[in-house]
């Protein structure tokens, strides 16, 4: 982390003061790199999808920008829709960038450069011809810009065809397992379903690649924030010491949503929240916020890392299910003012669904480092705001000497980083009030990536990216992190399935949750936050 400064803000109210961190020396203007990657294509399998227009070409051209892709470059889109050509394709992207890029204007003329090395690929994920089309078109493209043979895939599109797209590049032999020139794919999810369909589509994708040829994306591990983690926690002496259950007292991560599932009912039935948001994203959060340190940076041992620390949750056995795990629907509601429907009248969900849109589970680490401390996970639709952070609460003094302003003991002492919106870092605690009387009062010091950069941070598909173009796996998904998340799940889901039908507790939209998520904790420890 920069060297910071604090300084003091007054508000209205004199007991709530806001220190806000500072840096003294801040980073320079967009990304950091001291690499800058090899000449390669990108082919985007899906490229008429959304995503490609909301987030891969945007962030492709705020690379460009930033002036971190390689001087010789191409992006292919390859995709069943007939799009009309190369030109055709480049408006609409030049349009979703227009819209979507992190900087905005557009540059006409780094477009116009920029632009000459985006082309377009109609082709049927089946067609065995298609790849051999694309694998000559790729030839010509190498051959133009001076490519040499560099590859990476993308597959932008459903689960189901991951497998099919992955067995005609092998057969088209558009993959190397050689050093140099090399392929990678980089693997959208939902990476499976469950424990045994993760473990076919890994063998699957190493009969044609080799472990280290594959990226399994989270976009979460590219948010700034999640990635601070890393240097927050192990690159400054003040913490560390704390990060243990001597000193913690529970760590509480939230996503929660202000929005229901946007007209995608058929494809909520088959998630639910926990395969969405819980087995990956909360999943990869958690690890970083409570794994051992890695002896370096290198991708295999921050990954050897989060693997133990998943291997050492606590399983959750199906008599205990009911302690342990609370789901629930949203029902209509208010949120931000507006009137919404429930889960069930969503459309494409069924009347009798009781696939869950909350979550919050109770955990346990079973190691030295997190013994006796309760980690609690919480995602859900239908909140009264959209938010991401991680709330670790450390343990009281052992003598409490004060009293809080109003009386009701110690003031909790907090350390919250949010990961989105206004990423940043809060810490709270208790300060005396001005005057004769030695009371507490809560304070905050803040520390927000705007104020202290001048500027948001970079989208997390900019980074991912590049670090596949790289080949720098540290932010991506190994096959055998992916099977111990989905061990544990999977166990959780098994349970839900032998209760079958059993009706769900519900909760209105636009509020924190149902009262059941309550019980996950005993009556001595803190509540769920309300952020």
């Amino acid at each position: 982390m920069p060297s910071l400064c604090v300084a003091r803000h007054r508000g209205r109210n004199r007991l709530r003061s806001v220190y806000t961190l500072v840096p003294m020396n801040p980073l320079r203007d967009g990304l950091v790199s001291e690499r800058t990657p090899e000449p390669q294509v990108l082919v985007i399998f899906g490229a008429s999808g959304d995503l490609t227009q909301r987030k891969l070409l945007p962030a492709l051209y705020t690379l460009a920008r930033e002036r971190l892709l390689p001087a010789a470059f191409a992006v292919v889109g390859f995709a069943r829709r007939d799009a009309g050509g190369d030109d055709v394709f480049r408006e609409e992207m030049r349009a979703a960038c227009d819209r979507f890029a992190r900087r905005k204007p557009v540059d006409a003329t780094l477009w116009e450069s920029f632009s000459r090395g985006i082309f377009y690929h109609v082709g049927d994920f089946n067609d065995a011809d298609a790849y051999r089309r694309l694998k000559a078109r790729l030839e010509e493209i190498d051959k133009h810009f001076g490519i040499p043979a560099n590859r990476l895939f993308y597959l932008s599109t459903p689960p189901s065809v991951f497998p099919v797209i992955v067995g005609n590049l092998g057969a088209a032999g558009l993959v190397s397992r050689a050093y140099q020139p090399w392929t990678r794919i980089i693997v959208e999810k939902p990476f499976g379903r469950d424990l045994e369909s993760a473990q076919v589509l890994n063998r699957q994708l190493k009969q044609v690649f080799r472990e280290t040829q594959i990226f399994r994306i989270d976009h979460y591990l590219g948010k700034e924030t999640v990635q601070n983690m890393l240097t927050f926690r192990f690159g400054n002496g003040i913490f560390e010491p704390l990060w243990n259950e001597r000193h913690v007292e529970q760590v509480q991560i939230t996503a929660a949503e202000s929005i229901g599932v946007e007209g995608r009912g058929g494809y909520f039935e088959e998630a639910g929240i926990m395969r969405d948001m819980v087995q990956n994203h909360l999943f990869q959060v958690m690890c970083l916020t409570t794994m051992e340190p890695p002896v370096n940076l290198e991708s295999g041992a921050v990954r050897d890392e989060k693997v133990k620390l998943l291997k050492s949750l606590r399983p959750i056995h199906e008599e205990q299910i009911d302690r342990y795990v609370v789901r629930s629907q949203y029902a209509a509601g208010q949120v931000l003012g507006e009137s919404v429907p429930g889960y069930l009248q969503e459309p494409g969900v069924a009347h009798d669904s009781t696939t869950e849109t909350f979550v919050a589970l109770k955990l346990h680490v079973d190691n030295w480092r997190w013994g006796r401390v309760p980690i609690y996970l919480r995602a859900a639709k239908r909140m009264p705001k959209k938010i991401t952070d991680i709330t670790v609460k450390f343990r009281d003094a052992p003598h409490q000497l004060f009293q809080s302003g109003n009386g009701a003991g110690a003031v909790p002492n907090l350390l919250t980083i949010r990961i989105q919106p206004d990423e940043g870092i809060a810490i709270h605690f208790g300060s005396k009030v001005p005057g004769p009387a030695m009371t507490l009062a809560p304070v905050n010091m803040e520390f927000r990536y705007g104020a202290a950069f001048g500027q948001d941070p970079p989208e997390a598909y900019e980074r991912l990216i590049l670090d596949a173009m790289l080949g720098d796996s540290t932010l991506f998904i190994r096959d055998d992190e992916t099977e111990a998340s989905w061990a544990f799940i999977s166990r959780i889901h098994d349970a839900w399935a032998a209760q079958r039908k059993r009706a769900l507790p519900y909760y209105p939209a636009g509020t924190w949750g149902p009262e059941e998520a309550d019980g996950l904790m005993g009556p001595e420890e803190a509540t769920w936050r309300k952020p």
